[in-house]
């Protein structure tokens, strides 16, 4: 049994590292061309999935956009991404990474997309230089391709911050506590 436990460890991990950049590009202005074209693409999905988030984004303070994947395997799962907080005031971008790991009953593989819009500076600041978020987190999302794809509101992990996500193919079914953690990403800033 230990072994079992090493080796989904051990594959937790990798993929956490794995996830943890765009996979497009080799250099700094080929991966943030490749991080502006996701964000592109998830805020214009976002948008007309739900218009209202439009308006929300344009008066907030600033947004963050991130493309995470995530594994789940029997009952460790583990998920990296990036993306980047765009503070909408001064117009600066800030690059960041995402890792994931979590413990519950679950067996699949999920990608992602996760908006956030931060309602004041201080909560927009303490995220892009502290980064942390950590939460419950209960799912079920069956997707494959562009069917049965997804978005929803995933509430507030923080009164001044309000989180979307939406699933773009994978299947999975979960039910985790996951701790998230994110990080400026040093190579890209």
């Amino acid at each position: 049994m230990k072994n079992g436990v090493k080796a989904i460890a051990t594959f937790a991990l990798l993929a956490l590292l794995s996830g943890c950049g765009p996979k497009t590009g080799n250099t700094i202005e080929e991966k943030r061309a490749a991080i502006k074209d996701m964000e592109v693409e998830t805020l214009n999905r976002l948008y007309e999935e739900a218009p209202e988030t439009r308006k929300k984004i344009k008066d907030s303070i600033g947004y963050g956009v991130f493309s995470n994947g995530n594994i789940n395997l029997i009952i460790a799962s583990a998920g990296g991404g990036y993306g980047v907080v765009v503070n909408n005031k001064t117009g600066e971008r800030t690059y960041m990474k995402m890792g994931q790991a979590g413990v519950g009953l679950g067996l699949g593989v999920k990608d992602y997309r996760v908006v956030m819009i931060f309602k004041n500076k201080d909560t927009l600041a303490n995220f892009v230089e502290k980064g942390w978020d950590f939460g419950a987190h209960a799912d079920a999302a069956a997707t494959t391709g562009d069917q049965g794809a997804e978005a929803s509101g995933e509430g507030n992990f923080n009164s001044n911050v309000d989180v979307y996500s939406m699933t773009e193919a994978g299947l999975a079914l979960q039910a985790t506590v996951t701790g998230t953690k994110y990080w400026k990403d040093k190579k890209l800033n």
